[in-house]
């Protein structure tokens, strides 16, 4: 896979970015098929920082239902696998450069 397929986007949460500044950890969207190893690798290449520890974690789909003139629609909101990024100390990624 290439890097591009790996990583999908970065996520920023609140809670992510407290994990950024205490721990630094950072939290991406990546492909479901990717795993640990080529997670690292992508995020290594990409960013250019060491990478030191690798967690994974399938967020679940969840049902939606909302209602409008015509009854009340449900549906799924499709799942996503997370990566937990720590990196080394004294190294940072800049994920809000490119917005």
């Amino acid at each position: 896979m290439k890097v591009t397929e790996i990583l999908i986007k970065p996520i920023l949460t609140e809670k992510a970015n407290a994990q950024q500044e205490s721990l630094r950890r950072y939290a991406f969207k990546v492909n479901r098929r990717a795993n640990k190893l080529e997670i690292k690798n992508a995020v290594e290449q990409f960013y250019g920082v060491n990478v030191l520890e690798v967690n994974t974690l399938v967020v679940p789909g969840k049902s939606k239902t909302r209602s409008t003139k015509s009854g009340i629609i449900s549906g799924i909101k499709s799942g996503y696998k997370k990566a937990l990024v720590t990196v080394a100390e004294g190294e940072t990624i800049d994920l809000y450069a490119s917005i």
